[in-house]
């Protein structure tokens, strides 16, 4: 017999929540194969088999939360001993029961059962949702979030009474209805690091604005040619902003550090996380080297990283050894905030949306399309004359995007 444990995960993870079996008891299984998929605090990650063999015993069911460490299934090395005693206890009847065949139902029900991502599985389980029923546009036919909530969102007489079951509305002092929602581990871990972050570091914000006339006219001149060379990679405006942080970091390295006990670590390279929406909350992918990688292999990364949030595919190493990080409220509308610094890192660039606004050009007042940026730092770290410097320098850059080409 062998045991399948839960691996180590990553430096910070410590446990995992089992999100789907793709073995069951009595199903054969072969070295390297994927047994599990684990939901953890950052991604979803599967679990393989170090023995061939066929499946005993699960030890844990899909929603439990599981260690580092733990056993979570046994796996019968050889794989034939299972299988051999269902043969021997059937074969009395073999002669008289030519229904012995039905046995592989189980097997069919397995085979039948919807191709979904965990996330996907887990929204089904709460909305009471039968995924068979889930139409999907996926070509390789997985279910995913969307097509459970695009289904959930349809008028079937089935799914209303399903619905109580999982959140119905309860009554409290006052009388007025409420809606109890278990937050998912992503959520619950984004809360306990913010507020970690809150409490553990002197964060201070200061803000300033670009005009992005420059920016804009030199990508609607490129676009088409970039996206042409490059192999349809669109130009957008984060690689812009990573080389000029890039920049900016060089000239004001404390801003490229990290604590220690009483050790201030100054990194000497550039892996800059770029925050990206998923259904579950937040995620930072890292684009490693950004001062050896030009603006095509930047946007490249990023657009990568998108699709393998959207995709729930992010893998571990993606989102760990960022040395500072970018995040983009500009997308959802936002005009101005204090974003919260990621992890141990000791500053984060805020970007908001660009809105066209009266300001004065020399003596002269004209519409331009502004942006608000915002750096929230650790004020035991960087002084505030340096987040300013790193402010203004990223600002300088981007209203003379040929300066910025030099620093490339």
């Amino acid at each position: 017999m062998a045991e399948i444990k839960v691996p180590e995960l990553a430096e910070s993870i410590t446990e995992g929540t089992i999100a789907q079996w793709l073995k069951q008891p009595g199903d054969r299984v072969e070295k390297g194969e994927y047994i599990v998929e684990l939901e953890t605090d950052k991604v979803n990650v599967e679990v393989i088999s170090e023995e061939a063999g066929v499946i005993q015993e699960l030890k844990a069911e899909e929603g439990d939360t599981v260690q580092v460490g733990q056993v979570i299934a046994v796996v019968s090395e050889g794989g034939e001993a299972a299988p051999a005693k269902e043969e021997k206890a059937e074969a009395p009847k073999q002669e008289e029961k030519v229904e012995a065949k039905p046995a592989p139902a189980p097997e069919a029900d397995k085979k039948d059962r919807p191709i979904a991502s965990p996330a996907a599985r887990k929204l089904a389980r709460e909305k009471g949702i039968d995924l068979a029923a889930v139409s999907t546009v996926d070509p390789m036919g997985r279910v995913r979030v969307q097509d459970v909530n695009a289904h959930g969102n349809q008028p079937k007489p089935e799914a209303k009474p399903a619905a109580p079951k999982q959140a119905a509305p309860v009554s409290i002092e006052d009388g007025k209805p409420v809606e109890v929602v278990r937050m998912s581990r992503r959520r619950q871990t984004i809360a306990k690091r913010l507020l970690e972050v809150k409490q553990n570091t002197a964060m201070l914000t200061t803000f300033n604005e670009i005009d992005m006339t420059a920016v804009m006219e030199l990508r609607k001149r490129k676009k088409d040619k970039f996206q042409e060379e490059h192999g349809g990679t669109r130009l957008g405006f984060m690689s812009f902003f990573t080389k000029a942080v890039v920049a900016a970091l060089k000239k004001y390295p404390a801003v490229n550090s990290e604590i220690i006990g009483t050790d201030l670590v100054l990194k000497k390279y550039y892996d800059i996380g770029v925050a990206v929406s998923t259904e579950e909350g937040l995620v930072v992918p890292v684009v490693r080297d950004c001062d050896r990688k030009n603006f095509a292999e930047i946007e490249a990364d990023i657009a990568g990283f998108a699709k393998k949030a959207r995709d729930n595919k992010l893998a571990l190493s993606d989102l760990q050894g960022g040395t500072f990080t970018i995040t983009n409220g500009g997308v959802f509308g936002s005009l101005f905030s204090t974003p919260i610094i990621n992890g141990t890192q000791v500053g984060i660039l805020g970007m908001h949306t660009i809105q066209k606004r009266p300001v004065a050009v020399g003596d002269n007042v004209e519409i331009r399309p502004m942006m608000y940026i915002a750096l929230s730092y650790d004020h035991r770290v960087i002084d505030g004359s340096e987040a300013v410097g790193f402010l203004v320098t990223v600002k300088k850059l981007l209203e003379n995007p040929e300066d910025l080409l030099l620093e490339v």
